[in-house]
């Protein structure tokens, strides 16, 4: 680092360590990186007194100090430790840099992720709240960003309280809509970000009781026209009912009888499973999970997807409209978003479960699940320019295990914008992968639930980083995120989503930016060592969600629209940005909703010799 003139003699060193000390109170998860700043600190404080000996002493011209550290920061990073804060503009500043991202970055210093053993060393303690405590708090010398207070105020404005007690949020708080339809529900998927909110802020009681009302209700017997759904199915939403007269109150839930298409939500009890994670590791109390009924109620969603059927895949077959796509988009078969839910939730109840005589066989099955799904999806579902290269070379119409193209993926199906969209470097996980079809549509929160729950390995995890920085305008825009790109037009929209109104072209689920995955976005960069991306996307959510009143969707190829028939104070919308800033503020917080890479599943991943050709 080369400062020339940066300060003067009477007050530059206070203000430096003053700026330090600021620095630190953000950076309290990269105690190692800190401690490369502390080095800074005390080469300057070895340089103060013959500094002051020279003023002594009448010397005046400008001094010219160069300290060499060894350090591991990049250009991008520095902005993070507020160092260009503590001094003004160098006026000589020379940083090797290899690559759009420094790789000797975080995610050098713990093999590519944020670790979670130093996590838990810092974990927060029962009740404890992040620095983004309430609207009116105060974080120390630094301001939070205005629309803060706005975010909390509406998300608290849309809890739902049952019996006095508060079990959820409503999808939206939307005053200018006539049309309520279902949006004054509590959705489970909804509700997630709102529970992180809380859980990061020191109020665990809203998920908790969220949590056992959705078991009490994955109890109910379950009938859609006469047929009877699996005992463990869990609700998609459900409806508090209050009546003034009896004073009483009264749960409707909704298990797919009254959802649009008529479809079961496959992914409810996957983010049920993963949500008790996450009040587990954020509170400490394993009295929750640990419990009979979340024991049998993790058992009842493990026996509907660990079945034994015809199915030769360990992926897991699904109808459209199972998961956040709830309408009709050709994701049917084998969408990367539920096998992505699939797999975190299978690590996360692995943790939970307890070892006796009836979790035990449940344990079991999981891994052996756990280690074919991870092959079969870091194989099959992976798509990078090499693997696209040899799709184009594919043979058609081979037979036996000696099959290159197992999957009779025809070459002609590739569609053109793939060969334009791929970089040289970078990668992600494809739509859909099931005979004869490979949907190679990018799904942002299949990809990004992929980094968190280490369904991507460490290379895999940081090539999807990359992709996003390189087709930023094409998945970014100008609101994040696109929940799929390309969009699907013309003849194929007609065929694929039966004539939808509501997905048209760069709209709803078509290609449509929705604010609430900037949370999952934000989670993974920080796990990737990438949080500049994150913080990028932050900024550009501040500079118009809260001006269009927190629209549910955007539209446009850009998403520079607010969606055609977006719901205004959409609950997730804000609840997503919540998370999003208190995670980025604390990284410390991702430990709830992140999984580290399991080394005994990690055996040499190679394809088979029918994959090499």
């Amino acid at each position: 680092i080369y400062i020339a003139n940066s300060f003067t003699l009477h007050d530059s060193f206070s203000h430096f360590y003053y700026s330090l000390a600021l620095s630190s109170l953000t950076l309290r998860p990269y105690r190692r990186r800190l401690v490369r700043v502390l080095e800074v600190s005390v080469v300057f404080s070895d340089l103060v007194l013959s500094i002051k000996t020279k003023e002594m002493e009448g010397y005046k011209e400008p001094l010219v100090v160069r300290v060499e550290v060894a350090s591991h920061c990049s250009l991008s990073e520095m902005d993070d430790f507020h160092l260009t804060r503590a001094l003004e503009k160098p006026r000589q500043l020379k940083i090797e840099r290899k690559r759009s991202f420094d790789e000797r970055s975080m995610s050098e210093l713990s093999n590519g992720y944020v670790r979670q053993d130093s996590f838990l060393e810092m974990a927060h303690s029962p009740g404890s709240r992040s620095m983004l405590d309430t609207p009116l708090s105060v974080r120390n010398s630094f301001e939070p960003h205005p629309i803060i207070a706005e975010a909390w105020e509406a998300l608290r404005r849309s809890m739902v309280f049952f019996r006095g007690q508060p079990v959820g949020t409503i999808a939206a708080y939307d005053h200018a809509s006539e049309e309520v339809l279902n949006y004054d529900q509590v959705f489970v998927r909804d509700f997630v970000p709102s529970a992180l909110a809380f859980l990061m802020n020191g109020e665990p009681d809203i998920v908790k009781n969220f949590l056992l009302k959705t078991l009490q209700l994955q109890g109910w017997e379950k009938r859609v026209d006469r047929f009877k759904l699996g005992e463990g199915v869990m609700p998609a939403s459900f409806k508090v009912l209050h009546d003034p007269v009896r004073k009483t109150d009264t749960i409707v839930a909704d298990f797919g009888e009254s959802a649009i298409g008529r479809v079961a939500p496959v992914d409810s009890g996957f983010w049920w499973i993963i949500l008790l994670r996450a009040y587990t590791k954020s509170t400490g109390d394993l009295t929750l999970s640990e419990s009979p009924e979340c024991q049998k109620g993790m058992r009842l969603i493990l026996s509907l997807c660990l079945s034994e059927g015809f199915d030769t895949f360990p992926t897991l077959l699904c109808a459209d409209g199972c998961s956040m796509v709830d309408r009709r988009m050709g994701v049917y078969g084998y969408p990367i978003e539920i096998q992505a839910l699939f797999f975190m939730s299978l690590r996360c109840a692995l943790s939970m479960l307890k070892p006796d005589e009836e979790g035990r066989e449940f344990i079991e099955r999981i891994v052996k699940r756990l280690h074919a799904l991870s092959f079969h999806m870091r194989n099959y579902f992976w798509l990078d320019f090499q693997q696209l290269n040899d799709i184009y070379r594919f043979k058609t119409e081979e037979y036996s295990h000696t099959a290159v193209n197992k999957f009779n993926v025809m070459p002609d199906s590739i569609p053109e914008w793939v060969f334009d969209f791929m970089p040289l470097r970078g990668g992600y996980f494809v739509g859909n992968v099931s005979p004869a079809r490979m949907d190679f549509r990018w799904f942002s929160l299949g990809n990004c639930v992929s980094i968190l729950s280490s369904l991507a390995t460490p290379d895999q995890s940081m090539a999807i980083m990359d992709l996003l920085e390189h087709r930023w305008d094409e998945l970014v825009g100008e609101m994040p995120l696109k929940i799929c790109y390309p969009c699907i037009e013309g003849h194929e929209w007609r065929i694929v989503t039966g004539c939808d109104p509501k997905n048209t072209r760069w709209s709803y689920h078509n290609g449509g930016s929705w604010p609430v995955l900037l949370w999952t976005l934000t989670a993974a960069c920080i796990k990737t060592g990438r949080p500049q991306i994150a913080r990028r996307a932050i900024d550009l959510i501040e500079s118009r969600l809260h001006r269009d009143c927190w629209p549910e969707y955007y539209d446009g190829k850009k998403g520079s629209y607010v969606g055609k028939q977006a719901r205004k104070y959409q609950t997730w919308s804000i609840a997503g940005y919540l998370v999003a800033k208190m995670m980025l503020e604390d990284p410390s917080h991702i430990g709830m909703i992140s999984l580290e890479e399991d080394k005994q599943m990690q055996p040499v991943i190679k394809r088979s010799a029918s994959w090499t050709c």
